[in-house]
């Protein structure tokens, strides 16, 4: 039997399991759980007689070491700070690695070390990064091998809750990890190709500047900006590109919404509030308020915000019970975000019945033989439920259908890499249709940038 090592058993990891084990069989693997909380490992693998959980400390240098030792590759789902002590030591002894994380400057750095020894790390092969580089590389290089020039590419991403459990006013709920969406933004300018111009747009104005995109059979989205879309514009091979986009993808209203709370500094990750514990949500929302003796809370909220008491903000606002004067912060020492955060969790937490959904949504122009076309692609999966859910499906997927490759050398390829190859993407692509995962790709008229009219 092939043992393959799992470290980690969260909540990206329910589909990976069960994709490993379904083929334990037939492939000869023995899948191994490991986990500083064995009962997660044990949920996920049940009885399986090809499956055992292991107790794991990753800080346990002696315990990580010799589970690594023991296995034939090494799949790491913890999170991405902690892949670099897993990937030494596979350097050490040898193994493969997959991870759905991006590609660190540490990794980096052992693409020399991996190389000498043959060995494949695959990064960043999840959903967002993973199934979007492959479906867009899959386009691209289709639009290159019959001679097309790229001009345009725009690519869109969001986890958000299937449309049979979208039943607040925000049309959102938390499906990956709250704090990500909390501080999303920040760190500086976002900064994107737009007819040849490097645009940027500072956090303040992030989320009034977005675009909107609909969907066949979802409806209406909007998006704002990553921080960087220029990020993988070398990787791609799209240097002489005009319009270089990436940007997150919500319900439209969201982000105008949401602006409310950058406005006042609520995101804000960088000091801590005195006496936060003792706060209530309202004293929360006060603090970032002007002091008045006679008007409320909520008047001066709509007064510094400029929010009219019938505007649909108003009651995505109230709908969140931010100016309860009962509801207590209980957090000693926290930042703004970290505040923000716990009262959005009241409200935004999925129940045991929601369900997830991904959607993703590319745009590539280009010119062929003197003439200007534009493809549209969409994907958008639906999660079963909290175990088996959408996020699960689109980063345990590509990551376990790559493990596989690896392991029976369809994927030869060494290095320290991200799935932008046709030896990587096609086989992984055309497997995830198996599991509806599938990308909609369809010609519509192209309304970008023209150089023939430059």
């Amino acid at each position: 039997m092939r043992k393959i090592l799992v470290i980690g058993s969260g909540k990206s990891a329910s589909y990976l399991i069960k994709y490993l084990l379904d083929k334990s069989q037939s492939e000869a693997l023995h899948v191994i759980v490991g986990d500083i909380n064995i009962h997660n490992a044990k949920k996920l693998i049940g009885n399986h007689e090809n499956a055992q959980a292991i107790t794991l400390d990753v800080f346990d240098k002696s315990s990580r070491q010799k589970a690594i030792e023991n296995a034939d590759i090494i799949v790491s789902m913890l999170p991405a700070r902690f892949h670099i002590d897993v990937a030494k030591d596979c350097i050490t002894y040898g193994k493969n690695m997959v991870t759905a994380s991006y590609v660190s400057e540490d990794m980096q750095k052992l693409d020399k070390a991996a190389k000498e020894k043959g060995l494949i790390f695959m990064n960043e092969i999840g959903v967002d990064p993973g199934i979007d580089h492959m479906s867009a590389m899959q386009v691209i290089d289709s639009i290159r091998d019959k001679g097309g020039k790229m001009i345009l590419f725009e690519s869109f991403t969001g986890g958000l809750v299937a449309p049979e459990s979208d039943n607040n006013l925000w049309n959102y709920k938390f499906t990956w990890n709250p704090r990500n969406v909390v501080v999303a933004g920040q760190g500086g300018a976002a900064k994107f190709l737009q007819e040849g111009t490097y645009k940027y747009i500072p956090y303040n104005r992030l989320f009034r500047r977005t675009e909107f995109l609909e969907v066949d059979g979802y409806g209406r989205f909007e998006a704002y900006a990553n921080r960087d879309s220029l990020k993988y514009q070398s990787v791609y091979g799209l240097d002489a590109i005009k319009t270089l986009y990436r940007g997150t993808m919500r319900r439209v209203g969201f982000s105008r919404a949401w602006n409310m709370f950058v406005q006042l500094g609520m995101t804000d990750d960088s000091y801590t509030i005195d006496d936060s514990e003792n706060m209530s949500y309202r004293d929360f929302i006060n603090a970032f308020l002007p002091y008045s003796p006679t008007d409320s809370v909520e008047l001066k909220f709509r007064h510094a915000l400029k929010v009219d008491q019938d505007d649909i903000v108003w009651d995505k606002l109230e709908e969140l019970d931010i100016f309860n004067h009962q509801k207590m912060v209980e957090l000693k020492k926290a930042t703004p975000a970290q505040i923000l955060q716990k009262i959005l969790m009241d409200s935004w937490t999925l129940a045991e019945d929601d369900k997830d959904m991904i959607v993703m949504y590319h745009k590539f122009g280009y010119e062929l033989h003197g003439e200007m076309h534009q493809i549209d692609a969409t994907m958008v999966t639906l999660g079963e439920d909290q175990t088996y859910t959408a996020m699960a499906k689109t980063v345990g997927l590509p990551v376990a259908i790559a493990t596989l490759a690896i392991l029976n050398e369809k994927i030869k390829t060494p290095g320290v890499q991200i799935p932008i190859t046709k030896e990587v993407y096609k086989p992984i692509l055309k497997e995830l249709e198996d599991f509806g995962v599938v990308f909609n790709e369809k010609e519509v008229p192209y309304l970008g940038y023209n150089p023939l009219n430059a």
